[in-house]
């Protein structure tokens, strides 16, 4: 798989490969040293999980912007590795435009949450709902910013929900500092799965 991947982004000629790891322990060294602009992580890995590795390297304020590789079968690690840290997720039969695009969206700081598996976030959030209970209760998010954090879910770019609103892109950046403020976190990957763990959405 590494190689496969390593083979693809060769071809790309704007993204270089500049390290691989066969296992987390790997990993938890050379990640660091290499210091990525972009992890590609698989979320299972031969010694601990990818989740478990993403935690480590935030704990020591050592994780890259971070995208997890996943089958339709890692649903709660997915969910797990969001939460922990993560930008984004790619499934592996990704293809190279796909995968590019992924990585230059994690790249220029943003995150990558597609509607491919939203519908199984969703699952995987309800099963996580005793974890909403202790948290404080959330602000309420007006009708308009609610849309925008619906579009948000849907993985649309400021841009596009701009152009579908009609408004300006400064708009709609107020409107996501908003939700952020709002919902407690820190970024829209976030957002979304507090939107979809407290049925916001």
């Amino acid at each position: 798989m590494r190689e496969g991947l390593s083979n693809l982004l060769a071809l790309s000629g704007d993204v270089d490969v500049i390290g691989a790891a066969a296992c987390a322990a790997d990993a938890l060294t050379e990640v660091p040293a290499a210091k990525p602009d972009v992890l590609l992580l698989d979320i299972k890995l031969p010694d601990f999980s990818g989740v478990e590795l993403i935690r480590r390297l935030q704990t020591r304020n050592e994780l890259p912007p971070t995208l997890i590789l996943t089958t339709f079968e890692d649903d709660e690690l997915l969910f797990e590795g969001l939460r922990a840290g993560a930008r984004g997720y790619l499934l592996k039969d990704i293809s190279l435009e796909q995968l590019l695009e992924a990585i230059r969206e994690i790249a220029h700081g943003g995150n990558y949450v597609k509607p491919a598996i939203t519908e199984r976030l969703l699952q995987a959030a309800r099963k996580g709902e005793s974890l909403s209970r202790d948290t404080p209760a959330l602000l309420p998010l007006t009708e308009r910013e609610t849309h925008v954090l619906r579009l948000l879910a849907s993985g649309y770019s400021n841009r596009e929900i701009a152009s579908a609103l009609v408004v300006s892109v400064g708009t709609v950046k107020n409107h996501v500092s908003s939700i952020l403020g709002k919902l407690g976190v820190r970024d829209r990957t976030r957002a979304v799965l507090k939107g979809l763990q407290t049925g916001l959405l």
